[in-house]
């Protein structure tokens, strides 16, 4: 009897320790992948000495055309402007900045619709205003105020080009006209609708008209627009269609744009914008496009990749439900059923990423916003998972926004743990760790690039969206993710 009870203790004995590895192993033991430090930092370098380039050669020589599909360059704010900040770190504090002010501005324009606020209430400040396959390149501009990136866009007859932000959170798209009552610093000359022969002012009882938010009648009887974003930029003008052109490879006559006389802001650089988002007056909308992707490249790059309107997506894109909201038919959202960090799913409800019944809540995939938003339960989940899984890497304190950071001054490398988003029908997006671990200044600090918010919105911005192609099946109502396709 007692040589048995000795060989359940030994069965005892050997089996704890397995099943303490296991559980050992899920835990002490994440899914890690290694990020290149060293690339990084030089890139927070060479964005503040950006070579001299012709860009708007370069944006003309990538736009091409075939059987499929149109393409336009798109390129980041620094391809186009060169900063002027004295290092690296004012440059984040400015764009973080300008990028809490969006985050207020997209927050500000639901909770409106969510209050059923009458938008008819608002007329605009009259100023001086006088009586099938398509792709654009884009181009990385964070320092641009509203918008990071940027694309070379055709108006009027005869055609002339000119770089606009790219913005899926907006409806109008707008571009600085003469004459101007005040307009800010652009790189082309200023749109002339008297040169143009295709520019056609809209009446104030015109469809387009009443589509907007925002409208008033001039004296002349034209169609008066205004938009106004949360950092306080705003474009007034008047309301008009005009043929809008990409590249050498199609065009589109009588699109409604805004002829914006009076316009204040942080746009400097960029002519206008080019709304892209779900409502009827933007540019997918009134095109009819089927579908629009693009590519963000590294926003301190100088390369380019593209905008595409209705072609076919990747093949290897992760597909995701592409859902509307009833109140604010402007966003995109996106079934996002939850996070993992470390091959770890988080302890996070999928109610969290849900739109409820009264139009809150949800998370939307949106080009203007730079950090991703996280309801303030769902970023503490994640917040303390990261940091559980990087205990080897010596923390740095807190730099504006971010509150989670690192010092990897004395590393070329280093072994962080994976983050992944998952969707609706168990499709898993893995995001490259340049995604969220961003250089905050040129010294070797790095923070994680999420943040909370207060508000019932999450974002998923355009950071963790870098080097992926974002494809808006609109007609089937999809959205796919493909990484390294730019």
């Amino acid at each position: 009897m007692a040589q048995f009870c000795l060989f359940l203790l030994f069965i005892y004995l050997v089996s704890v320790p397995c099943v303490l590895s296991r559980s050992l192993s899920s835990s002490s033991h994440p899914h890690t992948q290694i990020f290149d430090v060293a690339a990084s930092i030089e890139k927070t370098v060479q964005v503040l000495t950006p070579a001299t380039q012709n860009f708007q050669q370069e944006a003309i020589k990538n736009t091409h055309f075939n059987s499929s599909s149109i393409s336009v360059s798109i390129y980041p704010r620094s391809a186009l402007v060169k900063p002027r900040h004295k290092d690296y770190a004012a440059l984040t504090l400015s764009r973080l900045e300008r990028d809490s002010a969006r985050v207020s501005s997209l927050t500000m324009k639901l909770q409106l619709a969510l209050n059923n606020f009458n938008h008819s209430d608002l007329k605009p400040v009259e100023t001086m205003v006088q009586p099938e396959d398509l792709q654009t390149p884009i181009t990385s501009g964070a320092s641009q105020g509203s918008g990071e990136y940027f694309t070379r866009l055709g108006l009027g007859q005869p055609v002339k080009e000119y770089y606009m932000v790219l913005d899926t959170g907006s409806d109008i798209t707008w571009v600085q006209c003469e004459p101007c009552s005040d307009c800010y610093q652009q790189s082309d000359p200023i749109f002339s609708p008297s040169s143009s022969s295709t520019y056609s002012r809209l009446s104030c009882d015109a469809a387009q008209c009443s589509a907007l938010e925002v409208s008033a009648c001039a004296s002349t009887q034209s169609c008066l627009y205004q938009v106004s974003y949360g950092d306080g930029s705003f474009t007034v003008g008047e309301f008009a269609t005009e043929t809008v052109s990409f590249g050498k490879s199609g065009s589109f006559s009588e699109v409604a744009i805004g002829c914006g006389h009076d316009n204040e802001g942080l746009f400097v650089g960029a002519a206008g914008l080019i709304a892209l988002g779900g409502g009827s007056l933007s540019l997918p909308t009134q095109i009819k496009a089927s579908s629009f992707s693009y590519c963000f490249v590294d926003r301190d790059s100088a390369s380019s990749s593209t905008l595409d309107f209705n072609s076919a997506r990747p093949s290897d894109s992760v597909i995701a439900p592409l859902l509307r909201n009833s109140r604010r038919s402007t966003f995109f959202y996106v079934g996002l059923t939850g996070i993992s960090v470390g091959g770890q799913m988080l302890s996070i409800p999928a109610s969290v990423f849900q739109v409820d019944g009264s139009g809150s809540g949800g998370i939307i995939v949106d080009s203007g916003t730079a950090v991703t938003r996280l309801k303030s339960t769902a970023y503490n989940t994640l917040r303390d998972s990261f940091v559980k899984y990087t205990q080897h890497l010596p923390s740095a304190g807190q730099f504006a926004l971010f509150d989670t950071c690192y010092d990897l001054s004395s590393m070329t490398r280093a072994s962080v743990p994976t983050l992944a988003f998952h969707f609706s029908g168990g499709k898993t997006l893995p995001l490259h760790p340049k995604n969220y671990l961003i250089p905050v200044d040129s010294s070797g600090k790095f923070c994680l690039a999420f943040a909370p918010t207060d508000g019932s919105l999450s974002i998923i911005g355009n950071i963790q969206q870098q080097g992926t192609r974002v494809s808006y099946d609109l007609a089937n109502n999809l959205v796919g993710f493909s990484p390294d396709k730019c």
